[in-house]
């Protein structure tokens, strides 16, 4: 077969373009800066990012040897959690309802930002209605809900009035900050790893294929979705789409096997079993190339693919990815995982075709 992307290349490449990634807000539908982005980077490899009507990305790679039958698409989302506003109080802090599913306490004395319709941001700090100990009996227990958060602006606000002066209104889009730190030894902690570290594993395998000048046998379509987290990332997909690997996060923890330094294989999810054939054809592939990996079932997990099945799409699919601990939270993972995740990508796209 032709040589795989080995894991140790490509690594500060590959964190550098996380970094970036992980530094533009970009909560579900709030996405024209990090396409941008992506589409800035796609160039630089040698690639056009065609740009769909809901705002998803798609880079396509001819095969060396196309076969109508066989167009694949590997797909990632570049959207995360965030916040939009619900209603502006008259104490001047902000109500706020949450964009994608998460439990409101991992965001509790969060960074943030609210970004306005005329594009001013303005930082602010996510806390309860009864934010002090010193002053609430009830503040330890106070149950963490959206009716119970709100947000303290950094501005000299008193009222509605002062806030909606600074053009701040409901609707207005909240990010959070993603805090990223990556350490000597490799682990990367920041908000927003799912599933931006994702997205730096497909632009790893990008960046391999142009400087390794390699191209897949098959036509590969990269599709880059912006409302994943809000269920239809993917519900639409160009129709001579066969197969479809969607590559978001691994979750970890109770009976779950994989780890931070995991490529993460998920078997089944809350939309149902993943195609066999694919599943075992990345299973042994892993095997093959000494990938560390785990094969999971995921009870409250779906992803593009799942969106794409369920959108009607006539497709088999198949879902990888980095091992992520403490997912919709404070989340971490390996370099190890992201560049592993990359390395199985490439392994799967080269394999020879019977």
């Amino acid at each position: 077969m032709t040589q795989p992307l080995h894991p140790n290349l490509a690594r500060t490449y590959m964190l550098n373009i996380l970094e970036k990634l992980l530094g533009t807000p970009s909560p579900s539908g709030y996405c024209a800066a990090i396409m941008k982005l992506i589409q800035a980077e796609a160039a630089k490899l040698g690639h056009a990012l065609e740009l769909t009507p809901k705002g998803n990305g798609m880079i396509t790679i001819p095969g060396t040897k196309p076969d109508p039958r066989e167009v694949i698409a590997l797909t990632a989302h570049v959207d995360t959690l965030g916040a939009m506003v619900r209603a502006v109080k008259p104490s001047g802090t902000l109500r706020i309802t949450p964009v994608g599913g998460y439990a409101m306490a991992t965001v509790e004395s969060e960074y943030c930002l609210v970004h306005t319709r005329d594009g001013r941001a303005y930082e602010g700090t996510v806390l309860t209605t009864k934010p002090s100990v010193h002053v609430y009996s009830d503040a330890r227990d106070f149950k963490r809900e959206e009716a119970h958060m709100e947000i303290r602006i950094d501005e000299p606000v008193k009222s509605k009035e002062d806030v909606l002066s600074l053009g701040i209104g409901v609707g207005d889009y909240v990010s959070w900050d993603p805090r990223t730190r990556v350490f000597p030894n490799g682990l990367i902690k920041s908000r927003h790893l799912d599933d931006k570290a994702s997205v730096a594993a497909l632009f790893t395998l990008l960046e391999w294929m142009k400087r390794e000048g390699k191209a897949p046998e098959r036509t590969v379509k990269i599709i880059i979705s912006t409302y994943e987290e809000v269920g239809h990332g993917s519900s639409y997909i160009p129709p001579d789409i066969t197969e479809m690997i969607a590559v978001d996060m691994g979750a970890i923890g109770d009976d779950l096997s994989a780890t931070e330094y995991d490529v993460s294989i998920c078997a089944k999810d809350s939309s149902g079993p993943y195609d066999y054939e694919m599943t075992s054809a990345l299973i042994a592939l892993a095997k093959r190339e000494g990938l560390p990996h785990a094969v999971d079932v995921y009870p409250h997990y779906g992803s593009d693919a799942s969106a794409a099945l369920r959108g009607g799409s006539n497709i088999r699919a198949a879902l990888i990815g980095p091992g992520v601990h403490a997912s919709h939270s404070m989340e971490r993972t390996h370099s190890d995982a992201v560049a592993n995740t990359a390395a199985l990508l490439a392994a799967y796209l080269f394999e020879p075709r019977a």
